[in-house]
């Protein structure tokens, strides 16, 4: 049976229903029960009475080690943080009049970002006249996107942003 994500569950005395529907520890309905016959069998046992369901009608009860699975529990969520994979987005800037081997050094950064699971923002400033020319600045990323094709693919088609032609790209899914 799983258990709702609530971070505080009620339990025992906390539980203000007259009438609760129990579950066992060891997963069998015990049916319903006034909430003292269910917290007496709680005891009896030397377990809790956890409110799992309180929306239902009546509200549904386990009788369970609640120590044990709040620890259980935090386990897990470290676990799927410790699995968990945070993309980050590196940025590459260059100007429309930028040198061959300049470019070159900024595609290769580009990939090396790419191939580490990462998404890259390519911007290409415009100063002064150069924005008289927005096409120069798209023929540089289309070259740009061209060279780093191997190792990722096209997020976010070129888009002015301000003085900016700015482009994404994603690293390819790995196979």
């Amino acid at each position: 049976m799983t258990i709702s994500n609530n971070k505080e569950l009620l339990i025992n005395e906390s539980i203000r229903e007259k009438e609760v529907r129990v579950v066992d520890a060891d997963g069998s309905q015990l049916g319903i029960l006034p909430l003292k016959e269910a917290l007496n069998i709680a005891a009896s046992k030397n377990l809790d009475l956890v409110d799992i369901a309180p929306q239902a009608k009546p509200p549904v009860c386990r009788i369970m080690d609640y120590g044990k699975y709040r620890y259980e529990q935090a386990k897990r969520e470290k676990e799927a943080r410790k699995n968990q994979k945070t993309i980050e987005i590196k940025e590459v800037r260059m100007s429309l009049n930028i040198d061959t081997h300049d470019f070159n050094t900024k595609v290769n950064a580009a990939k090396k970002f790419l191939s580490a699971g990462n998404k890259v923002k390519v911007s290409v400033r415009y100063r002064g006249r150069e924005l008289a020319h927005p096409e120069l600045g798209r023929g540089l990323l289309e070259r740009f996107k061209d060279d780093c094709s191997e190792v990722g693919v096209v997020d976010k088609q070129p888009k002015m942003e301000g003085r900016s032609l700015v482009m994404f790209i994603a690293s390819k899914p790995v196979k």
